[in-house]
């Protein structure tokens, strides 16, 4: 059950400025346990609270749970790329296909490896959560694929890679990078940045070229 939430001004602040303030510090305190030790599934409400510096009554008046701090979690860890991969693409606009596949794949794993800790809760702690957590990473998901459809689309438009569909490469795609950044960060082979954006880079173009 939801307890009962202030609404009056305290202290020069209204009671949404403390609402979202508390909000914050919860997810920032859900970012370090989550992303970093213990992870989430040794987390408890009670670890997460002395993290935030807040009350158990506090958390519940934000959240529903610690599985709801997770799923706020992995929608800010992609929203926070979608960004800079959004933005790299309006920068990109008029260079040609090979150049701005390499600038948005630069900007989605820049983003994506930042923070180790965005980086496990996008790609570790959310897997095998439960049946709403893993509907929330498959819709997010289709969400890259889809943007990987439209770039494919509008270069063919163009006449820079062969027309066809490329759904299923889409989402091969990306189960790849999803596997190799895991790998990379977790220290599974030496690479640098440009190393692993110019493989990835490789891998896309293998599949959208012209005859391939």
């Amino acid at each position: 059950m939801r307890l009962g939430v202030a609404t009056g001004t305290y202290g020069g602040r209204s009671a949404q400025e403390r609402r979202a303030e508390r909000r914050e510090r919860f997810l920032a305190a859900g970012l370090e346990l989550f992303g970093g030790s213990p992870g989430y599934r040794a987390s408890s409400v009670t670890a997460l609270c002395e993290a935030a510096w807040l009350s158990t009554r506090q958390f519940y008046e934000e959240c529903r749970n610690l599985e709801d701090v997770l799923a706020r979690l992995h929608l800010l860890v992609n929203d926070l790329t979608e960004q800079e991969v959004v933005r790299a693409l309006a920068e990109s606009a008029e260079a040609g296909f090979e150049q701005r596949i390499g600038a948005v794949l630069r900007a989605y794993v820049t983003a994506a490896t930042r923070d180790r800790r965005r980086l496990r809760i996008a790609f570790v702690e959310i897997i095998g959560v439960s049946e709403a957590l893993e509907r929330q990473r498959l819709v997010r998901r289709a969400r890259w694929v889809e943007l990987i459809l439209a770039e494919a689309g509008a270069a063919a438009a163009r006449g820079e890679v062969a027309p066809r569909d490329y759904r299923i490469a889409a989402t091969a795609f990306i189960g790849a990078v999803n596997g190799l950044l895991h790998d990379w960060t977790a220290g599974q082979f030496e690479a640098t940045l440009d190393q692993v954006i110019d493989e990835l880079a490789g891998l896309l173009l293998g599949v959208v070229r012209p005859g391939a």
